[in-house]
């Protein structure tokens, strides 16, 4: 009997996911072209174009992994400064 009712809500939910799901192939448009866009088409202002060509190869990747590397130097280099407690002592260090 539970088997039965839990087959029954997969399914359903399954449908529920197809139908709601739509179009596949269509593709959303972001916050920048539905709304700011269209406002600053109103004021006179045409997009210009952008700084960093996003929709070409792994550039975002790549910026990602620089700002992790740049952050994840940085943590390290001040390790010390960061996690220290006010006697002075480092955590997890020095409790013997």
């Amino acid at each position: 009997m539970r088997t039965a009712i839990a087959v029954t809500v997969l399914a359903v939910l399954a449908m529920a996911v197809f139908l709601v799901a739509g179009d596949r192939n269509a593709r959303w448009e972001g916050v920048d072209k539905a709304v700011v866009e269209k406002y600053a088409m109103a004021a006179g202002r045409p997009p210009g174009k952008p700084w960093i060509d996003a929709d070409r190869g792994d550039i975002l990747p790549f910026l990602f992994l620089l700002a992790g590397t740049a952050g994840g130097f940085t943590g390290g280099y001040f390790f010390r400064d960061l996690f220290r407690r006010k006697d002075g002592e480092i955590n997890g260090a020095g409790s013997d």
